[in-house]
């Protein structure tokens, strides 16, 4: 995709949530290494028809050591796709409270974590890139406490406690620049909480919002921190669709028609909605057989962005590839092609 020297340089820009999350630390990395898992073939087949430039891959395990992501990467390479600069921080998810978050009078359940996890780093975020990337500039919002959001919707009988060291970020919130030959892009990451499987309080629902209005707030310059200059990409699983489902949909919305951001509103080629939904068909970037179809995911590059082309990789039934993205995930992934000067 990188164009030649003196041309307009265009990028595969892409997210997709691949679900590698395991049930323990290390079993990705064994699956990774036997090279029998068919779920991990499948992604693999997905990431090389992708053919990204730049990838973030959410529902990752995260390692210290980032050895899944290595031997991922080893993978890739094994079929021509070459990502030479690979990237993640430390997520939020299974980083315990302390507190019991969800009152079931145990501590230190999947859901007493910072994010829900099994373990430490369950289901996080990650970087492929072919391009450099400037991991030292990189800046981490992920300890970014929800009490300090402006307006957050704190949920109903959250305790003091809890309230003074719970983070925002379910998975994590990063400003990571890639090196371009147009100057820095950044990369907005971001992977929220669904807003479901909780309770009256709704602490899932306004917690998803408060993370879309966390990315609205920051791009306003609202925040303690500086907002990023531009050229710029959001990119992650928000999930929240702004038409269908559960949530409170005017924390994407509002994050949607914000004027410093476009939305290029990518569609895939499957045509389908379930019955009793009402978005546009094409717009659905996941497939969940109890609910349907629903836009979760997204690439929105800065306004000052020329955006080239963008697209759902959700090809009909009858094609080849089909079969390996629906063995890979309820998600697909979200690509679009910009052209920096």
């Amino acid at each position: 995709m990188l164009a030649g020297a003196g041309h307009a340089e265009t990028l595969r820009i892409a997210t997709w949530n691949v679900e590698l999350d395991r049930t323990g630390p290390g079993l990705l990395a064994r699956d990774l290494t036997k090279g029998e898992d068919p779920q991990v073939t499948a992604v693999v087949q997905g990431l090389v028809t992708l053919d990204a430039d730049i990838v973030l891959l959410t529902g990752f395990d995260y390692d210290l050591g980032g050895v899944a992501l290595g031997l991922l990467a080893d993978r890739l390479a094994a079929k021509g796709a070459v990502y030479p600069h690979r990237f993640a921080f430390r997520p939020n998810t299974g980083e315990q409270t302390g507190f019991d978050v969800d009152r079931n009078g145990r501590l230190g359940d999947p859901r007493d974590a910072q994010g829900y996890g099994l373990f430490s780093g369950q289901g996080g975020m990650a970087v492929l890139s072919r391009l450099p990337l400037d991991t030292g500039a990189a800046r981490d919002f992920s300890g970014y406490l929800w009490r300090d959001l402006p307006g957050a919707l704190r949920p109903e009988g959250t305790e003091p406690g809890l309230w003074d060291v719970q983070r925002l970020a379910s998975t994590g919130f990063w400003d990571l620049p890639v090196v371009t030959g147009a100057g820095p892009l950044h990369l907005l990451a971001w992977h929220a909480t669904p807003p479901v499987f909780d309770g009256p309080e709704d602490r899932n629902g306004k917690r998803n919002h408060d993370e879309a209005d966390f990315w609205r707030q920051y791009l306003d310059g609202a925040l303690p921190m500086a907002p990023p200059d531009a050229p710029f990409v959001l990119l992650g699983d928000a999930n929240l669709d702004p038409a269908d489902g559960d949530g409170l949909r005017d924390g994407i919305t509002a994050l949607l028609a914000h004027p410093s951001l476009q939305d290029p509103a990518p569609q895939g080629t499957h045509g389908r909605k379930e019955p009793g939904h009402v978005g546009p068909p094409a717009l659905d970037t996941a497939l969940f057989p109890e609910i349907g179809g629903l836009r979760l995911d997204y690439v929105l590059p800065s306004a000052d962005v020329r955006v080239v082309a963008a697209g759902v990789m959700w090809p009909p039934a009858d094609d080849p590839l089909a079969a390996d993205l629906i063995l890979a995930s309820r998600h697909y992934p979200v690509w679009v092609d910009i052209a920096l000067p």
